[in-house]
Formats: structure tokens, C-alpha cells, sequence
């Protein structure tokens, strides 16, 4: 099976010094970064220094180096430059060219708002679980739908990924499935009798003809409640 080619990022009349010379002025990023995920990274044929560092993801630093650094100056930062990151992550790029997505290729996004590319593990802001750390990412705009709620749909709990695919989808709000099924998951559906269907002890059978969970006017707030502890309203 054919593999991808990742290409290393190149700046014009630039060469790699390092990680070493990255370290004096990028202290507090270069001593965590051994415990990135991207630090195990790979690009074979360059001249970078056992083919993995700072450089891997921000280009040959000679001529920033040379400029005194800067923010910008002679140095990709993947924060602007979406390519940086897509190259490698072949997934997340198809997923941005689905029909709903976040924003990220009309550069109105970029991926370090969402994740990490120094940390220990991939999301931010700092602090807490991992599953944690990937709801308050999403939190960061989703405001309303991630905050506290009186009754709290427990789906929340394992994630907002549980039901939305981050990078996009085909669905509407980028959900992972566009019927009940999404929500079936969870909640499981019994056929007490030809044509009549329960969930939980209640008699879905007529409401499940009518739209989804959500879309039939039932559970709409779907995120959670502060006066419906089933959520409908």
C-alpha cells in the first residue's frame, strides 16, 4: 500500500541548527516538548539533527537566528500557516473538506487554538484530564453549550467528540451521525410488542416518526438543562 511523502518545510537560503540553539531563547517550550507526541517525529532525507525537532514543524532556523528572532521572522509558526500542520495530518485535512467544518483552511481558525503541539498530550488550554482539557478547548467558544448546567446531560462527561467530529463532517454542527442512531448509542430502544418502541419507560413509538431526538421538538437542549431533567427545554 502507497504511503504519503511528508516533505520537510523549507525557508529560502535557511539550514537547520538545532534544537540546542532553540533552547536559549525558547526555554520553557524546548524542555516540555520532550514530552510531545511530536517530538518522536520522523522526516527522513534532511539535514535536521537526528531528523526530528523544533525544525520539523518550523522550518530551518539559520536565518531566524540570524535576525535576533521575532515572532515571524525567517520561521514558519503552524499558528498562520495551516500547511504546517496538514502535511502530516493527511486525516484532518480530508475532514476540513467535508461539507460542514471548522474554519481552519479559510484561515478564519488555526489548529494551536484547539490543540497543543508542545504538550504532553494534544489539547488545550493546560490543566486537568485529558477528556477534561478537550471539552474546555471546545469551551473556549462554545460558551453556552459547555457551561454549567442544573440538569447535565451526562454525555458531556465522555466528551464533545462523543457526538461532533471536530475537524468536520457531513453532517449539520458537524455532528457524527445526522439520525437517532447518534443518540441510540446510548440510549437503548426495546420493542415490547410489533411496532411499538420504548425508551426507558416511555412509549417512543409515534415520536420516533416524527424527526430525531432533537429535530422532532423533544429533547432540544440537548447540551443540558437548568429547569427539564429530560431535557426539553
Amino acid at each position: 500500500m502507497p504511503t504519503a511523502v511528508v516533505a520537510p518545510l523549507e525557508i529560502p537560503g535557511a539550514h537547520c541548527v538545532g534544537d540546542h540553539v532553540c533552547f536559549e531563547c525558547h526555554t520553557n517550550i524546548v524542555r516540555k516538548f520532550a514530552a510531545s507526541p511530536h517530538a518522536r517525529l520522523r522526516l527522513e532525507n534532511t539535514d535536521l539533527q537526528d531528523n526530528t525537532g523544533c525544525e520539523s514543524c518550523h522550518g530551518p532556523g539559520s536565518k531566524h537566528v540570524e535576525a535576533g528572532g521575532g515572532i515571524g521572522k525567517f520561521i514558519i509558526n503552524p499558528g498562520q500557516v495551516p500547511e504546517a500542520c496538514l502535511r502530516c495530518h493527511l486525516a484532518a485535512r480530508a475532514e476540513f473538506q467535508m461539507p460542514v467544518h471548522h474554519p481552519v483552511v479559510e484561515g478564519h481558525m488555526n489548529c494551536t487554538q484547539c490543540h497543543d503541539p508542545h504538550g504532553e498530550d494534544s489539547f488545550k488550554p493546560e490543566g486537568g484530564l485529558a477528556m477534561a482539557r478537550q471539552n474546555e478547548a471546545c469551551a473556549q467558544c462554545h460558551r453556552e453549550q459547555t457551561r454549567p448546567f442544573v440538569f447535565e446531560h451526562p454525555a458531556l462527561r465522555e466528551g464533545c467528540t462523543t457526538c461532533h467530529n471536530p475537524h468536520g463532517s457531513i453532517n449539520r454542527m458537524m455532528l457524527t451521525q445526522a439520525d437517532n442512531n447518534l443518540c441510540f448509542r446510548c440510549h437503548a430502544q426495546v420493542q415490547s410488542s410489533p411496532g411499538t418502541i420504548y425508551i426507558g419507560a416511555s412509549d417512543h413509538t409515534v415520536f420516533l416518526q416524527v424527526g430525531t431526538c432533537w429535530s422532532a421538538g423533544c429533547h432540544s437542549a440537548v447540551h443540558g438543562s437548568d429547569i427539564n431533567p429530560i431535557f426539553l427545554y
